[in-house]
């Protein structure tokens, strides 16, 4: 998985986080003295702060064919005890300024980047666990997603093909080290296509502007505070791609980010459970609200609730199910959440509403759970009212819920953050001019701003109970 470290001897710094910077040989010295204190552990719970120490740990568990556990940094003591219960990990690895925290609930480990050990050969079975990442826990206590090295590999190879992404690239990003986007493609991604990282510790609009990268990744609420900063967002007009993910990205910033860089941001699409699926091209067409076509190896389609598949017509809207190289061994040690995610013939639903165009586009309507409004009869997307709400010139955020109704079953209810004045009324009377009449909101809330996690995507539940 780690191929890039094959006879690697550079000694310019390929890591760079916050700060703090590694070459490959010593990063490779530094995992190698982790892996040889681990060998043989059942996984390695990493305190995934954005350090050095989390991608020297990370390393040295890839390494050594232990099974890698990220922990939030800001998780509550519950959520921790949690995913170091669940997971079975005995040891935490830690930085040397965590050493002396308290109720971790598993045996610490100091990692020191500047040990060096003999790095063992990466194990030869590709099949094996590479990380239990955890899931939000939405819906109750965080799952443990089990991702192989195998399917990793394929995921990253296939984002390189994407992307064109090779050595010559450097990356940039300020992403948490706790999730796919951040982790898996932000670390091991350049890792494995010999390229550099250059981890700004927060993910600021001037902590891009000064990196001077060539490949950056962000998510919207990201980007949306580089579109609004015009000096920064014109600093990466040399970078050859900027890639958006884990939340739609509002056409207004897609276009504002190409107007002032001088191109139009990739978009693409994935899951814990999946890694990335879909994406646009670096060579092919970046067309705003569309997360473009299935990777190498991965195959999609979209199912109707009766189970009928629903036609590619640009229109139609059906949930997403796919199936490839790519996703996860299911959830750790619960088998029932397992049976309710996959299909029969094998398929991944993965819950989300989607379009589909006669090209092979994919559009990502929202959440089946949240974004899937049934109305009087009506099927309505949430994520095709919220574009149009964000297309008026005083709306700077919009997010769309179905509220239950004893009359209609749901009703549309926009929750939109303003730039300027602009009333309910207006808001609606917008969108009935652009959509169909019985998709305008029935009511507007006027908030200073939308409830996000760490990966910018709106906490849709929190806006239900407001309803």
């Amino acid at each position: 998985m780690l191929k890039a470290f094959d006879g690697a001897g550079d000694s310019a710094e390929a890591v760079v986080v916050d700060g703090a910077g590694l070459s490959r040989e010593r990063l490779l010295g530094a995992a190698g003295a982790v892996a040889g204190r681990i060998a043989g552990a059942s996984a390695l719970a990493v305190l995934a702060r954005p350090t050095v120490e989390t991608v020297v740990a990370t390393v040295a568990g890839l390494l050594a064919g232990v099974p890698v556990v990220p922990v939030p940094p800001d998780a509550g003591p519950g959520e921790r005890a949690h995913i170091l219960r669940d997971s079975g990990a005995p040891l935490l690895a830690v930085s040397a300024a965590d050493r002396d925290a308290e109720a971790y609930g598993a045996q610490l480990l100091t990692v020191d980047p500047s040990e060096r050990g003999q790095a063992p050969a990466e194990p030869s079975d590709d099949s094996g666990t590479a990380f239990v990442l955890y899931t939000s826990g939405t819906t109750g206590a965080p799952k443990g997603v089990v991702l192989s090295r195998r399917a990793i590999a394929a995921g990253l190879d296939g984002l390189a093909e994407a992307w064109a992404w090779t050595p010559e690239d450097t990356l940039v990003h300020g992403l948490p080290l706790f999730h796919v986007h951040g982790l898996i493609l932000g670390v091991l991604g350049p890792l494995r296509v010999g390229g550099r990282l250059l981890h700004t510790g927060r993910p600021t609009p001037q902590g891009y502007a000064a990196a001077g990268g060539s490949l950056y990744f962000g998510v919207p609420t990201v980007w949306s505070r580089i579109a609004a900063d015009e000096p920064a967002a014109k600093a990466l007009a040399s970078a050859r791609l900027l890639v958006s993910g884990s939340a739609p990205l509002p056409v207004p910033v897609f276009q504002r980010l190409r107007e002032l860089t001088g191109q139009a941001p990739i978009e693409r699409y994935g899951m814990t459970e999946t890694l990335i699926t879909l994406s646009t091209r670096a060579d092919g067409e970046r067309r705003p609200g569309s997360v473009g076509l299935p990777l190498p190896g991965v195959r999609t389609r979209l199912v109707a609730e009766n189970g009928e598949t629903v036609p590619h017509d640009a229109e139609s809207l059906g949930e997403l199910q796919v199936s490839g190289p790519t996703l996860s061994d299911g959830y750790l040690g619960r088998p029932d959440a397992d049976t309710g995610t996959r299909t029969a013939d094998g398929w991944f639903r993965t819950g989300d509403i989607a379009v589909v165009g006669p090209d092979g586009f994919h559009r990502i309507v929202g959440r089946a759970s949240v974004d899937l409004i049934k109305s009087g009869g009506f099927r309505i997307g949430a994520g095709e009212v919220e574009a149009a709400l964000r297309d008026h010139p005083a709306v700077l955020d919009a997010a769309v819920v179905g509220a239950p109704d004893t009359d209609l079953g749901q009703v549309v209810v926009a929750f939109v953050v303003p730039r300027g004045p602009v009333t309910g009324e207006q808001l609606t009377a917008f969108v009935a001019e652009r959509l169909s009449v019985h998709k305008r909101p029935r009511r507007v809330v006027l908030v200073p701003e939308l409830p996000r996690n760490a990966m910018g995507k709106v906490l849709k539940q929190l806006l239900l109970q407001q309803c």
